[in-house]
């Protein structure tokens, strides 16, 4: 591994050591992307519960995701799902196929025309400057799509840095080199200066899908606040063998919502208290989630970085052509998720105990229209 990745894992993980026990507010871990200054996206996961790495896998993996969300064992399309990203993350193509080997997926490598990793340009060479924090980003979104399609092919265009022109290049390159779905697992305020990038984001053509944020009941989140960009929220799973599923889900507390301040509601949503566009769409698991790192082994992580690219998976497997107006039409295909809320400090005060930050039977924001239930809300 380049020896400014290995040191900057030194780093955090001696950082998370020392991290005291104690907190003013909950957090969902620590960040592994700095909150940038403006003009800059964050990425947004977060090292999870369990710190530190370790041999074996700890947290759920793909296994575990299939079996929570009734994927079926075999079938799908080797549709071309691009991951978004800035910076360049030197092992990716090996941690992804460690992660494939051992929840039993076929290896995705550049050599059988599956991966294919390139920079804002679609150039193979020069690549960007390696960043810790972003590489482990890259490394969740895409086993994340492998755990939601392991057939679906996966391009990672890495951007120059995580400003908002470089990132929005990064997305209109996917597009043009045949991505049918693009995953964005980074975020940042919607402002004025972020919407100016709207036409890379806002497609018809392919679909779009966003985390929608790790910062509880909030405004909006760019690039998810986009009228036909898919925003996910955040879930927590956990096993119940008592329950017919066998797993219940719960609201991520700190999965994002907001109502937007700029952009007009799509026509499929119809939702009473925001009477612009709201987040999030649908949902997946966003906390517990195992990944592996070259050189350091397994550890887990949190945040709607992981559940934005799962679901693109999910929509990659269908082919890439439901978008979001799909999963309205399809909420009966999806698991309702009722019980929680994003309003980690307030246990939703701050929204009046309103679906905009609790969840509730239908439509909320913080869930969306629901989870995973197989595949039929996605295609």
């Amino acid at each position: 591994m380049n020896s400014r990745i290995l040191a900057a894992v030194a780093g955090v993980v001696a950082a998370l050591a020392i991290a005291p026990a104690a907190q003013a507010a909950p957090s969902p871990g620590r960040a592994a992307c700095p909150e940038p200054g403006p003009g800059f996206a964050r990425c947004l996961t977060h090292y999870g519960t369990t710190t530190g790495f370790k041999a074996a896998v700890d947290g759920w993996g793909a296994t575990d995701l299939a079996s929570a969300y009734k994927l079926p064992a075999t079938g799908g399309t080797d549709t071309l799902v691009a991951i978004s990203i800035a910076f360049d993350a030197p092992t990716l193509e090996n941690d992804l196929n460690e992660y494939r080997r051992t929840f039993g997926i076929p290896e995705c490598t550049t050599a059988n025309g599956c991966f294919r990793k390139v920079n804002q340009n679609g150039d193979a060479a020069p690549l960007p400057q390696p960043n810790f924090g972003w590489a482990v980003e890259s490394t969740l979104d895409v086993s994340m799509v492998s755990a939601a399609c392991p057939t679906c092919k996966i391009l990672v265009v890495e951007g120059n840095t995580n400003s908002f022109a470089d990132l929005a290049a990064t997305e209109d390159t996917a597009i043009r080199l045949g991505a049918k779905v693009v995953s964005n697992s980074y975020g940042a305020r919607e402002m004025g200066q972020n919407l100016a990038f709207a036409k890379s984001y806002d497609r018809k053509d392919v679909t779009v899908v966003a985390s929608s944020g790790d910062s509880g009941f909030t405004a909006g989140s760019f690039p998810a606040v986009f009228s036909s960009v898919v925003a996910v929220g955040g879930t927590v799973l956990e096993r119940d063998d008592s329950t017919p599923r066998g797993w219940i889900e719960s609201t991520w507390q700190f999965g994002g919502s907001g109502c937007s301040a700029y952009i007009a509601k799509p026509a499929w949503q119809k939702d009473k208290s925001c009477s612009k566009r709201t987040t999030s769409d649908v949902s997946a698991a966003a906390d517990n989630i195992a990944i592996y790192v070259s050189d350091n082994g397994w550890f887990t992580v949190s945040g709607t970085s992981a559940s934005a690219p799962f679901i693109a998976g999910l929509f990659g497997r269908n082919g890439g052509t439901a978008g979001k107006g799909a999963l309205y039409k399809h909420a009966a295909d999806l698991f309702d998720v009722t019980s929680g809320t994003n309003d980690f400090l307030g246990g939703g005060t701050k929204c009046g105990q309103d679906y905009l930050c609790v969840a509730q039977p239908g439509y909320d924001a913080p869930t969306g229209v629901g989870t995973p239930n197989g595949l039929g809300a996605f295609k």
